[in-house]
């Protein structure tokens, strides 16, 4: 019985649930570029770049191993642009017994899949995908018959399931979670090593300039292209962090500072997202690391609890909670993104060295994400759909079921408290305590109303002012309520004047600059 084996682009994996029983002698294996998946945000070069490089290095890494691949790259004579239409000229060239394939990671994509049932007369098996430490089916079962879906109950339930950072029945140290010694600002004195650079090969080449003909107004400069597309090269990023960067992970999770986008950060999001690592085999080396002495419990536990405990947990609830989950908006927030979210042309220093990094790299670390970018959306009232399409489109790991929960859950509160259990606004005191940017910023981070004031202080007070209904009764928002309510009425006229006049000044947006019909000259 000879099956057609479909791969996506986010399934790079040798071990891919659908490659399981694989018959050399008679599957074929099916890869596509297509613009539905290249054009439905206006991606990062760099991730366009990055995930077709990836897709094609394995296609080979298959062939090596003696499986044959169709491969139908983007600028292929009859190339139809899509899964489905590609799918059917699969089926006409190779006339397979049945269809066998992962389920994807984004529920856009498994809608498309849901029709393949009544398009193609064979059968259309979609398997699990076992990567993950937790199933669908098993986070379900977790968070059945619970009243709120707290993080750090279920990351406790997988510590225990996969033995890692356990003593027996307890955990490493006697501490679940460390993350109040993960706090400290980058000392001046501490310089994060060098970042590995990985070779441009010629297929890499190949894709760069491929990017560049067909997505040439596309947000981000592809020229410093600097990422694994091989799992080879991912396993040595992966050994470099572990030796030269996880030992400091920990205390410097959430610094910030000018000119080091890195710090002491993984940055192996895209490679796990995609497939070229796989969250077991990092949280072992993390661990084994501890074990042996040569990283800190803090920085061990803070890094593995990001992926066994953030990492599944909002796969899972993204699975829980949509279709629905993306519509919805708690706070009423509607304004317009600002442009300079796209430009990076904004005197905050804070932002303009969030968005540059981005910009540069296609990546920017949790907190730039989640206390630079994602608390001024928040301040500001963003709409939550147009932050999130900006956080899919322009970092090199985003996808859906990653980017919205964190989005549309952690940074807006979009989902009234189902992941979160407060909105994670902050003023520019705290962006000053962790972080260097405000040395070198036209705002005061002291001064909280006029013009020399730090906007993220009075946009703080007026996010508090405008959603008071929505918030006030939150427990873990008594205290700054407690404030206002004993603010002056002056200052509380200063501070919706202040917020009024600057939303005002950067609601004035122009057009985002990139094409629809971006395939036409390829």
């Amino acid at each position: 019985m000879r099956k057609l084996i479909f791969i996506l682009g986010d399934q790079l994996s040798p071990n891919i649930s659908s490659l399981t029983g694989i018959d050399r002698d008679t599957d074929i294996v099916l890869m596509v570029e297509v613009v539905e998946e290249t054009t439905y945000v206006p991606h990062h070069k760099q991730k366009i770049a990055f995930i077709l490089s990836a897709m094609r290095h394995f296609a080979n890494e298959l062939r090596s191993a003696g499986i044959e691949v169709d491969y139908v790259a983007l600028g292929d004579a009859g190339n139809t642009g899509s899964f489905s239409a590609e799918l059917d000229r699969a089926i006409e060239r190779h006339n397979p017994d049945r269809i066998v394939i992962t389920e994807p990671g984004e529920w856009r994509v498994r809608r498309i899949m849901d029709d393949w049932g009544g398009r193609f007369d064979r059968p259309i098996e979609i398997r699990a995908d076992d990567r993950f430490l937790c199933s669908i089916a098993d986070f379900r079962a977790w968070a059945d018959g619970r009243k709120g879906y707290r993080m750090e109950y279920f990351y406790r339930e997988m510590r225990r399931r996969t033995g890692l950072l356990m003593d027996g029945d307890y955990p490493a140290g006697g501490t679940w979670n460390l993350d109040t010694s993960n706090r400290k600002p980058l000392p001046a004195s501490i310089q994060p090593p060098k970042r590995i650079c990985f070779e441009i090969d010629e297929i890499t080449a190949e894709v760069i300039l491929l990017t560049n003909r067909c997505y040439p107004d596309n947000f981000g400069n592809i020229d410093a292209f600097n990422w694994a597309v091989s799992r080879e090269d991912a396993l040595v990023a992966l050994a470099h962090f572990i030796e030269f960067y996880l030992p400091l992970f920990g205390d410097y999770q959430d610094a910030m500072a000018t000119d080091e986008p890195f710090l002491f950060h993984a940055v192996l999001s895209p490679y796990l997202n995609v497939g070229l690592l796989e969250p077991w085999e990092v949280c072992i080396a993390a661990e084994a690391a501890f074990r042996s002495g040569s990283v800190p419990l803090n920085a061990a536990e803070g890094f593995i609890r990001q992926i066994l405990g953030w990492r599944e947990y909002v796969r899972g609830i993204y699975w829980l909670e949509m279709p629905g989950y993306k519509s919805r908006n708690a706070l009423s927030a509607t304004r317009q993104l600002p442009w300079f979210y796209w430009s990076g042309e904004t005197d905050m220093h804070c932002l303009k060295c969030a968005i540059e990094d981005t910009k540069r790299s296609a990546y920017a670390h949790h907190i730039q994400r989640l206390m630079i970018t994602g608390n001024f959306a928040l301040l500001a009232g963003v709409n939550p759909a147009e932050i999130e399409e900006w956080y899919l489109a322009v970092y090199a790991d985003a996808f859906e079921w990653v980017e919205l929960p964190n989005v549309h859950g952690m940074v807006m509160f979009a989902d009234g408290g189902l992941l979160s259990s407060k909105p994670y606004a902050a003023s520019g005191a705290y962006i000053n305590r962790m972080s260097n940017y405000c040395q070198r910023c036209v705002y005061d981070p002291k001064i909280k109303t006029g013009r020399d004031a730090c906007p993220f202080n009075f946009l703080y007070w007026n996010f508090l002012i405008q959603n008071r209904s929505a918030l006030s009764r939150n427990p873990r928002m008594k205290m700054p309520y407690r404030i206002l309510d004993h603010m002056e009425p002056v200052k509380i006229a200063a501070v919706r004047r202040d917020a009024r006049d600057f939303l005002e000044q950067i609601n004035e947006n122009r057009p985002r600059k990139f094409r629809s019909d971006l395939f036409d000259s390829a």
